[in-house]
């Protein structure tokens, strides 16, 4: 596998982003990964909600001890850190768990207890965006498990783009895909999944912030269900 030797500047990154979204448009998703090892090599990691492992397992056959990318926002479900203590243990990855400056205990002490009810923007930046942020500092690209058909907000998302904020190349290897897609390839290769899943959950984030879902629903509307918030903030 070739690697990056190089840092590439922002322009330089820009246009290989653009480049690589019309080029892998209909490339499959062990494709653009393969793509992506090969381009960026240690400079590309993978970010996984532990929701399932199935990028996270894409990427390990492009890249075997890719990173994988984990926020513990000191709110997730026991079940979702049992999955990604059981990923870090099966796969072959590199678990890199980030976590907010702040504890919950901290945070409730500066803004006030059940921020997440009052203002879950606010509690989504500190627990989810920033650490994020700091913690894609020595990447080039990062890889998502966002898919077209989960929601309309996410109808659009490219196989690779330009992260302008974050001035990163963002890849989506299954935005093409179905859950039907997603479904078959745990099946295939035995890929871990979050028990929840099992449990009526189709979207599992914060527990203070994520339901089931209701017969007829998105996959998404289990998440800050009653208000007009759709995402966290790490995908736009």
């Amino acid at each position: 596998m070739t690697t990056a030797q190089h840092t590439r500047t922002a322009e330089e990154l820009k246009a290989l982003a653009e480049q690589a979204g019309r080029d892998l448009e209909d490339a499959s998703a062990l494709e653009i990964l393969q793509w992506a090892a090969q381009t960026f090599g240690r400079r590309f990691c993978v970010t996984s909600s532990m929701e399932d492992a199935v990028v996270a397992h894409l990427a390990s056959r492009a890249m075997p001890g890719v990173d994988v990318v984990f926020l513990d926002t000191g709110y997730h479900f026991e079940e979702t850190i049992g999955t990604r203590d059981a990923v870090e243990a099966v796969m072959d990855v590199n678990v890199i768990t980030l976590t907010p400056a702040r504890t919950v205990a901290e945070q409730d002490a500066e803004y006030g207890p059940k921020l997440h009810d009052r203002d879950p923007d606010r509690c989504c930046f500190l627990r989810k965006v920033e650490p994020l942020e700091k913690g894609l500092a020595n990447f080039d690209a990062w890889a998502t498990g966002l898919r077209r058909d989960e929601s309309p907000t996410r109808a659009g998302t490219p196989v690779v783009a330009w992260d302008d904020k974050r001035q990163k190349v963002k890849i989506s290897p299954i935005a093409r895909w179905t859950q039907d897609d997603v479904d078959a390839y745990v099946a295939e290769h035995g890929v871990l999944t979050n028990p929840l899943l099992m449990d009526g959950y189709a979207s599992v984030g914060c527990a203070p912030c994520t339901r089931r879902v209701l017969a007829g629903e998105d996959t998404r509307a289990g998440r800050w269900a009653g208000r007009a918030k759709t995402e966290c903030g790490l995908h736009g």
